[in-house]
């Protein structure tokens, strides 16, 4: 797909007097917050398509099928970290061929092999965060830089780091609104939506991978366990640090 240059940003404080606006209006309707799709449509009524982004770790397309209803086009930034399963690979096509979007790869400055050269082999196994850092967190913010908003998959069911989830707010650290259309979503509300508008989603989740991260850090967990419990298992790190 080719596009026109992107137009200039607007100034961050605009921006984030903005996303306050929005996130009042947003959680004020009635009976309860907006649902995911009134939050997509309030983010095209102020945000041209070419400056929205959707971060997708390809666990299934239930988002960029959504965005893309209201920002048809719109870029899906995929965080290619050298060390996803093949599973992801395939579902990261799967949305590249399917869907109403345009994927991006966003890679780290170094392959695994110059990481390992730098650092020695297996750094997730040694410093998960830092490796997390290099593989995952620089990257987006390199990649976020031209954007104005950024739609996240984060969910408050997902982790206590995660129950106070707004549906919008400003991104201090990479400088543009992030909008959480499906915050109030289970679970079971994502595979419900999946399901019925028949979007990939990745062949790991019916073999007892509810979070799927890279393959080293990642393991399948067992049926009524947290569903986050497989990733970075027997470690204290709980978050890679894109949403911190």
């Amino acid at each position: 797909m080719i596009r026109p240059p992107r137009p200039a940003r607007r100034p961050a404080d605009e921006l984030k007097a903005l996303a306050e606006r929005g996130n009042a209006e947003l959680r004020s309707r009635q009976p309860d917050e907006a649902s995911p799709a009134e939050v997509v449509a309030w983010v095209a009524e102020n945000f041209a398509t070419a400056h929205a982004a959707v971060a997708c770790s390809m666990a299934d397309a239930a988002l960029p099928h959504l965005v893309a209803q209201g920002l048809p086009g719109v870029d899906v930034l995929f965080l290619d970290t050298g060390y996803h399963f093949a599973e992801t690979a395939f579902t990261r096509d799967e949305v590249e061929r399917g869907l109403d979007v345009r994927v991006v790869d966003v890679t780290p400055e170094q392959t695994v092999e110059e990481q390992d050269a730098e650092f020695g082999k297996d750094l997730f196994a040694r410093d998960p965060g830092l490796c997390c850092a290099r593989r995952k967190v620089e990257p987006l913010q390199r990649s976020l830089g031209d954007y104005e908003v950024w739609f996240t998959g984060v969910r408050r069911e997902e982790a206590p780091t995660r129950a106070e989830t707004p549906l919008i707010t400003w991104d201090e650290r990479n400088g543009l609104v992030k909008v959480n259309p499906v915050a109030a979503w289970t679970f079971d509300d994502l595979i419900d939506y999946a399901t019925a508008h028949t979007v990939p989603v990745n062949p790991l989740i019916a073999n007892g991978y509810p979070s799927i991260g890279c393959a080293p850090c990642t393991q399948p967990v067992a049926p009524g366990e947290d569903p986050r419990s497989g990733r970075w298992a027997g470690l204290a790190k709980t978050e890679c640090g894109l949403h911190l």
